[in-house]
């Protein structure tokens, strides 16, 4: 009944009841995802003859309204059909300042209609796979980098740029060849990380450092949002650097680290908001080929070498361990490095062990990123290895057992998810520099030994990379028990069906083969 009244005004009202059955329309159905298939050619005709308003010299208002009401209808993948043209397209195109003969946005009341034309595109291009194909052949991608370009350097617009770069992210995540395009033809690479250098208000101090005003207020709601619909549309643009990518590539890529690395600094408006932010920057720094990761640790400034100068003198002088920990856990700092953002994505994995559920999505990017950070980068491995793998001093409860970020890695290792427990595991073993003995020492044989099993080292050794040899970090209360740990051996069959020691067993089982192998 709704559509039957909307769409008779529609073709036969003017503008001003144009604007008043829509707003109806829109109010009532503003929260509707499901639509009764019973008024789906009504639907349908109510669309195209939106459509028809919208070429006409209609106010403003009268524009909002109808692009109010084809948003909501553009849910519904069925009504697009018949719609989805590539006039009618155009249409969306010239209403979003998308055409290349709009040279500025300097009109403020037009930006709701160009925010509303985005959306409409926002639910088109996703819902129909004939918008997709238009949007290649309108160069759509193009022409919204150029959009981009124009809201860069502006403020109040953040509701453009956000949808811009939404409908950015959607192109680029349906379509291989528009990743392509913005990453090579379009520089969208350089493009994307300057809107997060204008979301963020980002001051360099040097090439790949910022300024960080740890006592400034949050970032805005609006920000927040672009810097997340930025974040995705990156990640697009750069799923497989990776794996592979210039030499020239390197010095952008690090400027995206660096910020990056500011963005993991900074808060958002609320603590949900902060995580997702958060989150996106982890997904895309997994992107970010590994020795372009280096500027995520940084020398530390005059300001916090002063401030660490004061925080020593504080303490008495009879309290030099004392004097260590507050250093570290003041400014984060390791071997003259700034470790902060290290630290901030060591806390934000915590956490998402914490919540105990979505592994797979929420936890092994981090994870993953934190590992290939620490198997490539040393004082990244040596302070990680100083928060995660302590100098073990509880000897008495097993190595699952506890609420330190090693028992919970520990009892990871042993998970259903065969991936989770994998990259788990992986983390550690690089922590402990792929040596055998120092896993066990943290881990027991137990859980490790599906790592050890799956490399091959089951009686011992090291893995195939080579890191810098540490001093010993065995404490007191270690060496004492560690005789104690013969009790637990690896263990294996013999060819009797008895129990023994695994190597032995190995050794048994290698003199039948080679007893059978000289007999005919």
């Amino acid at each position: 009944m709704d559509e039957e009244r909307a769409l008779y005004i529609v073709r036969a009202g003017e503008a001003g009841a144009i604007e008043r059955v829509l707003r109806d329309y829109s109010d009532k159905h503003r929260a509707t995802f499901k639509f009764e298939s019973t008024d789906e050619d009504k639907r349908k005709k109510l669309c195209e003859g939106i459509f028809k308003v919208l070429v006409k010299d209609i106010p403003t208002t009268c524009q909002v309204s109808c692009l109010e009401v084809l948003r909501i209808l553009s849910r519904d993948k069925k009504v697009l059909v018949p719609v989805t043209t590539k006039e009618n397209m155009q249409i969306l195109l010239r209403l979003a300042k998308l055409n290349e003969s709009d040279d500025s946005l300097e009109k403020v009341s037009e930006f709701p209609v160009i925010v509303e034309s985005l959306k409409c595109l926002c639910n088109i291009v996703f819902n129909s796979q004939m918008a997709q194909q238009l949007s290649l052949e309108l160069n759509l991608a193009a022409k919204l980098c150029n959009l981009l370009r124009k809201c860069k350097d502006r403020k109040f617009i953040s509701d453009i740029k956000c949808f811009d770069l939404r409908l950015l992210f959607l192109l680029s995540l349906l379509h291989t060849d528009i990743r392509s395009q913005l990453r090579y033809e379009l520089q969208g690479l350089a493009l994307l990380t300057q809107i997060l250098e204008s979301a963020f208000s980002i001051k360099w101090t040097d090439e790949y450092e910022s300024a960080i005003d740890r006592n400034g207020p949050p970032l805005s709601p609006q920000e927040t949002d672009c810097a997340i619909e930025a974040l995705k549309a990156l990640f697009n643009v750069t799923v497989d650097s990776w794996k592979a990518h210039k030499e020239s590539d390197s010095h952008q890529f690090r400027v995206m680290a660096a910020v990056l690395r500011h963005c993991l600094l900074i808060v958002g408006p609320t603590e949900d908001k902060t995580e997702e932010l958060h989150s996106n920057a982890v997904n895309l720094l997994s992107n970010v080929p590994v020795s372009c990761l280096d500027v995520l640790i940084c020398p530390l400034t005059h300001e916090e070498t002063a401030h660490e100068a004061t925080t020593l003198d504080e303490l008495p002088n009879d309290k030099t361990a004392e004097k260590e920990t507050v250093l570290k856990n003041n400014t984060m700092v390791y071997n003259g490095m700034n470790m902060e953002a290290i630290h901030v994505l060591l806390n934000f994995m915590e956490k998402r062990i914490d919540k105990g559920s979505s592994y797979r999505e929420g936890l092994t990017p981090v994870l993953s990123l934190l590992t290939e950070c620490s198997r490539a980068h040393r004082n990244i491995r040596k302070f990680l290895k100083d928060q995660v793998l302590p100098p073990l001093r509880d000897v008495t409860n097993r190595p699952e057992v506890g609420s330190t970020v090693r028992n919970k890695l520990v009892r990871l290792m042993t998970h259903v998810d065969l991936g989770v427990k994998q990259i788990a595991a992986e983390f550690l073993f690089v922590l402990c520099k792929e040596r055998v003995d120092s896993l066990l020492k943290y881990t027991g044989y137990g859980n490790a030994a599906g790592l050890l099993a799956a490399r091959g080292l089951l009686a011992g050794g090291r893995g195939d990379n080579w890191y810098s040899e540490d001093e010993d970090t065995d404490t007191e209360e270690y060496k004492n028990a560690k005789p104690k740990e013969e009790l637990l051996k690896p263990m294996g069959l013999k060819p009797d069906g008895t129990i023994t020691p695994l190597e032995e067993a190995l050794n048994q089982y290698s003199v039948i083969e080679e007893t059978s192998s000289d007999t005919d």
